[in-house]
């Protein structure tokens, strides 16, 4: 298994003016004078991850991470009910990742994303063509409304029907309709109705994220804020189909035609299916597949080795 590198510390970081009021947390690592790459983050508001800056040769790659709208140390924060959330949306972090790329002075980057962050990046990079030098994508998911409900409306509640019952419970949920309650709980202006969401929700992340099932909160939910930020978030883009029309960037994939890209797919990932990576591989015939035989969503040392593999190989 290929070995990660050693976390390197950011060497510059701030915080950027979106317009509107909003601002983007942003920070930069590796080498100074390295290739340009921007990492898109999951969730949607999971926040940027360190361990990712681990998949990047620190000598030969400079790498920007930036917190999406309305999560991390970016602001104002999802997590309080009177963030206004209207210009939360698909369209803004492609625009915000631009905005990024022209602060860093950067001409071209490599993308590289996992989960929600491999459809934003796929998102981007065939709004922006001319800006990318390769795509890296992992947990793939590419926006199909298929995709969504699979995920996020109970399909894949089938593996896990006693975990999904206990989360329709938790929200009061009536039918299947999870997502409305949850949407109208964690926006409530009560505190305890907030936090009753945000854990139900988070419970039953943490419990599908691999195989067998885990009890209880990941330790990244155990943080109140970011938990209810998430949660907000998660319902505002699983409501709107991630703000992408049906089946649009399996279509646009054409416009990668000269991109290089590589796409990890783990064998056993239950929240991204591997049909999902292979229907993208058809569409962007120019891409490779690689197939982590026993990993699940959650990237572990398999996945993060293979994304090593694929930076190597884009460098």
């Amino acid at each position: 298994m290929t070995e990660l590198y050693s976390p390197p510390e950011p060497h510059d970081a701030g915080m950027l003016d979106l317009g509107g009021g909003a601002l983007m947390h942003w920070e930069v690592s590796g080498a100074k004078a390295g290739r340009p790459a921007v990492v898109f983050h999951g969730g949607p508001g999971s926040g940027l991850s360190a361990s990712l800056r681990r998949v990047f040769d620190p000598t030969a790659y400079r790498v920007a991470q930036f917190d999406q709208r309305g999560c991390g140390r970016s602001a104002p924060h999802a997590s309080d009910p009177r963030t206004d959330l209207s210009t939360n949306d698909t369209r803004h972090l492609i625009a915000d990742a631009e905005r990024l790329r022209a602060h860093l002075r950067v001409e071209r980057w490599l993308v590289l994303g996992g989960s929600w962050g491999s459809t934003l990046a796929l998102a981007y990079a065939e709004a922006h063509p001319e800006r990318v030098t390769g795509l890296v994508l992992f947990g793939v998911t590419t926006g199909r409304h298929s995709e969504w409900d699979w995920t996020f409306r109970g399909g894949i509640a089938r593996f896990y029907p006693e975990q999904w019952a206990r989360l329709r419970s938790a929200v009061g949920a009536e039918g299947d309709d999870v997502l409305g309650a949850c949407e109208r709980l964690v926006a409530s202006a009560d505190a305890a109705e907030r936090r009753r969401a945000a854990e139900a929700w988070c419970r039953w992340e943490s419990a599908i994220a691999r195989w067998p099932p885990r009890d209880g909160l990941a330790p990244r939910f155990r943080d109140e804020a970011y938990a209810v930020a998430f949660t907000r978030l998660v319902m505002r883009y699983a409501r709107a189909y991630g703000f992408i029309e049906d089946g649009a960037l399996l279509q646009g994939a054409h416009a990668l035609a000269r991109t290089p890209g590589i796409i990890v797919s783990g064998g056993l990932d239950l929240q991204a299916p591997p049909e999902n990576a292979w229907h993208l591989k058809r569409a962007w015939p120019g891409a490779d597949l690689v197939t982590v035989d026993a990993a699940g969503h959650a990237p572990g040392p398999a996945v993060l080795g293979a994304l090593v593999d694929a930076t190597d190989r884009l460098r």
